[in-house]
């Protein structure tokens, strides 16, 4: 679906939809999800997840947790649909960029940042000859993004409020993908010209001689960012065994990818279904960093609230969770 309409008014439609998502399910409190013995998590694409999926083949949450708790992972298109179902409280962790975290939060989503996963080179790229440059960009076609308000949107109205002053220009132009599909989008449908991606979708186009690098996320940033986050509601944040088991098993999982780097590829160019070598080069990238430090949500804050993609200027202490 092209995005037509400016991105205050869809963000205005948002908020309508989270308060009476919220209302109903007020209404329908038997819905909801009530057993603590399981653990809902969910995660979107691209190797900027890798600690999540070390996490799952090695088990360091079943370790963390003990045998009493069923985890359950999920993969999720976009970060709509996980705002949606941990609204529903069927889902108590997920990951996202800073940018759909913040809009949410600014509408009445009750969720906090629990910590960082990754930083990440992020980019658009284009196929098409004609176009060099982000003013070549402009009406030449569609530029496939995961959805409004992605880190990918915000990144990419950066550099054109840096380009053009004009941080909306590419907005009627946009289209909704996921990453594989964006990427499938790029190679075979003439009308979509631009992807702004991750990797490994990111190295795939880059590695094609024809398709080149238009702008980056640390150009439109001006500096690096945490690219993933994961987040929670208060609910679980208060389930302290939990939370803590998580934290543990996250640690673990970023240490493992360092600590043990062969056998992490072993385990992610299966879970990714890459070549080990090939995957060697994405995963040990110098920008590829897996940590839960955070970096530049007061940059997204002020950005995204001087240009209207928030109603109010956060303090990013408020909207991070202090951990125990």
């Amino acid at each position: 679906m092209l995005f037509t309409l400016h991105f205050k008014k869809i963000v205005i439609m948002g908020t309508l939809f989270i308060v009476l998502l919220i209302f109903t399910m007020g209404m329908l409190s038997g819905c909801k999800k009530q057993d603590s013995d399981t653990l809902v998590i969910a995660e979107q694409y691209g190797l900027a997840y890798a600690p999540l999926q070390i996490m799952q083949k090695k088990g360091f949450l079943e370790e963390a947790l003990g045998e009493s708790v069923e985890i359950q992972w999920v993969k999720m298109g976009n970060t709509t649909a996980i705002r949606e179902a941990m609204l529903a409280e069927g889902l108590d962790i997920g990951f996202m960029g800073i940018p759909p975290f913040l809009i949410g939060i600014d509408q009445g989503m009750p969720w906090k940042i629990m910590n960082g996963l990754s930083e990440s080179p992020l980019g658009l790229v284009t196929n098409d000859p004609d176009i060099e440059t982000l003013g070549d960009l402009i009406d030449a076609g569609k530029i496939a993004l995961p959805q409004p308000g992605s880190i990918q949107h915000i990144l990419l109205s950066m550099s054109a409020e840096n380009t053009f002053m004009e941080s909306n220009i590419f907005d009627h132009q946009l289209i909704s993908m996921n990453h594989p599909d964006g990427y499938q989008a790029l190679l075979v449908d003439d009308t979509v010209v631009a992807h702004y991606t991750a990797p490994p979708y990111l190295f795939y186009e880059l590695e094609d001689e024809n398709m080149r690098l238009l702008t980056s996320g640390k150009e439109g940033m001006n500096g690096s960012f945490t690219f993933i986050v994961g987040v929670c509601q208060e609910t679980f944040y208060e389930n302290t065994g939990q939370y803590a088991a998580f934290q543990e098993a996250l640690d673990a999982s970023i240490a493992f990818i360092y600590d043990h780097p062969e056998e992490a590829l072993d385990v992610l160019s299966e879970a990714y279904m890459l070549d080990r070598e090939i995957l060697r080069r994405y995963l040990f990238h110098d920008e590829m960093i897996f940590t839960k430090e955070l970096n530049g949500v007061t940059r997204f804050i002020d950005f995204m609230y001087k240009q209207d993609y928030l109603n109010n200027q956060w303090e990013a202490e408020d909207v991070i969770w202090k951990n125990n």
